[in-house]
Order: C-alpha cells, then sequence, then structure tokens
C-alpha cells in the first residue's frame, strides 16, 4: 500500500463528538482515490461507479494528520477497482477502510464506459518506474 496525500483535520470536519465526521472522511476517500485512479489510468474522465464495504476503526480528532493510502485491486478494460486506506499519520493507527472502490472511465463525448487500455502488468511497472525516480 502507497500513502500518497494527507490531510489535516480542521474544526469543520468535526461531528457533535468531535471527532472527523463520516460523511467527511467519505468524501476525501472518494476525491482521493479518484485523483489516485486519475494517476494510474492517465485520464480524468471517471467517474465513482460503486464504494464497497466501509469499515470505520477508529477515531481522528481535531489536528490530528491522517493520509490515505491506496492499492490498485483489479483492472478491467474499463475500470479499476482501489482498496484506501486512511489512518493516523503519527499512531499509524488506522481510521477507516474503503474496500472496492470501482471508477469507470467515460467517453468525453458520449458519457458511455470507454477501455483505458491498462493493465495490472502494465500499472504495476509503471508503479515500478515512479519508485525508481
Amino acid at each position: 500500500m502507497r500513502f500518497l496525500s494527507r490531510r489535516l483535520v480542521m474544526p469543520y470536519d468535526l461531528n457533535y463528538a468531535n471527532s472527523l465526521f463520516g460523511g467527511r472522511v467519505l468524501q476525501w476517500i472518494d476525491e482521493e482515490s479518484a485523483i489516485y485512479a486519475i494517476c494510474q489510468l492517465e485520464t480524468n474522465v471517471l467517474v465513482t461507479k460503486h464504494i464497497g464495504a466501509v469499515s470505520f476503526e477508529a477515531p481522528a480528532m481535531q489536528g490530528d494528520v491522517v493520509e490515505f493510502g491506496f492499492l490498485t485491486k483489479k483492472v478491467g478494460r474499463t475500470s479499476i477497482t482501489v482498496t484506501c486506506l486512511v489512518r493516523n499519520k503519527i499512531t499509524k493507527k488506522t481510521i477507516c477502510l474503503a474496500d472496492d472502490i470501482v471508477f469507470v472511465q467515460l467517453n468525453p463525448s458520449t458519457r458511455e464506459p470507454e477501455a483505458h487500455g491498462k493493465t495490472m502488468e502494465i500499472l504495476d511497472l509503471k508503479d515500478k518506474q515512479e519508485l525508481d525516480i
């Protein structure tokens, strides 16, 4: 799993119990996962099709830095499926795990699903090349 981005938990991100609001972390997961998928497939014409199981494990509090880790689970003809782990940057405690997040590439004109031409092997090679830089 590669941890690629971070967010600071601010007062406006909190719920009534003064911990990170679940809806806010889900918004972040969708946005950060989309950015990851866009970078993997090298296109920004993607839509979220599905978010599978979401498990909240521990709270995040105001001032905590949370980081987002990503793993590519599957690459389909028009889609990519990823897992996103949100954890506390300092303690490494898991805050939330979102599994089976599916993004589909669309044709910009027709807005219909379109093949992206990537495979798991191509993405693995791309990741290895990026780590060597």
